[in-house]
């Protein structure tokens, strides 16, 4: 079992996400950085689904009671084992009772905890990802026992070598695909889309970002249609929201862009004040 100590800020279970359940209105939720995440757990040999923890601006501590081996992927949060520092994006071997912390967020947002074959907590309609009236409980909590398979392993037995691009973390530009109602916008609105420095709001979360300024417009409402995480809608007030991994299935928001798979892991690594470019991919 992973004891959780302090549970940080805002730290939950995520695997890959919950598909094939859009139909009843289940958010697909999974890892916000699915880059980090994934390299987490390809440092163990783990398949991309392995669960692990994702924690938000401040991590949290954690003791094992088992030996196994870990890795630390996405924002900077200082990890140490036992009192000292320990590197990121490398395979780390734990004992038993040995203690990890993080701490503040010093670069990017999140941080992914994998560990050897992943964390074995509640399955619900094929996915371990928290999210809250799906799952028993929204977030790991304080006193909470995460089940593992003990794992004793070395450092020895890693011979292979990968470098984190850490641009999913320094990057600041948002590259998006033309939505639906893209064609509706003027081409003032479009220039202005594009040539605006936009930073995020206070109102971000697994949910949504909003982005300010206000981007003026004209669009109607349009009927409810699907939106998927990363669709940015623009409201008649000018909020230019873009929906994120727990987002709803349906929106009634003119979806005026698309953002690729690598700009949702971008985006998810900035916080309040952190500026933003949209680039229209072609």
């Amino acid at each position: 079992m992973l004891k959780v100590l302090k549970s940080g800020f805002y730290s939950t279970i995520q695997d890959e996400g919950r598909f094939g359940f859009r139909i009843y209105g289940v958010p697909v939720s999974g890892a916000m950085d699915k880059y980090s995440s994934r390299f987490a757990n390809a440092l163990l040999g783990n398949a991309d689904n392995a669960a692990f923890i994702e924690m938000t601006m401040i991590g949290g501590v954690f003791q094992f009671a088992k030996p196994t081996i870990i890795a630390i992927s996405g924002a900077n949060m200082n990890p140490q084992l036992n009192g000292k520092s320990v590197q990121m994006n490398s395979p780390i071997v734990i004992n038993a009772n040995d203690i990890l912390s993080f701490g503040r967020a010093v670069v990017g947002f999140r941080t992914y905890l994998a560990i050897k074959d992943g964390f074995k907590t509640e399955l619900v309609l094929n996915s371990r990802s928290q999210f809250k009236s799906i799952t028993e409980n929204s977030t790991i909590q304080k006193g909470d026992e995460l089940s593992y398979k003990s794992s004793p392993v070395t450092f020895e037995k890693f011979h292979a070598s990968v470098k984190y691009d850490d641009s999913v973390i320094a990057d600041n530009t948002l590259e998006a695909f033309a939505g639906p109602e893209f064609s509706a916008l003027k081409n003032s609105e479009k220039e202005l889309l594009f040539e605006n420095d936009f930073s995020v709001s206070s109102l971000n979360n697994r949910m949504a970002y909003q982005l300010e300024p206000l981007l003026k417009n004209n669009l109607d409402s349009i009927l409810t249609a699907p939106v998927l995480p990363g669709t940015v809608q623009l409201t008649p007030q000018g909020n230019l929201i873009v929906l994120m991994r727990d987002c709803q299935t349906t929106g009634g928001y003119p979806r005026i862009l698309q953002l690729t798979e690598n700009a949702i892991n971008i985006l998810s690594q900035k916080t309040m004040g952190n500026t933003v470019k949209i680039r229209l991919k072609e």
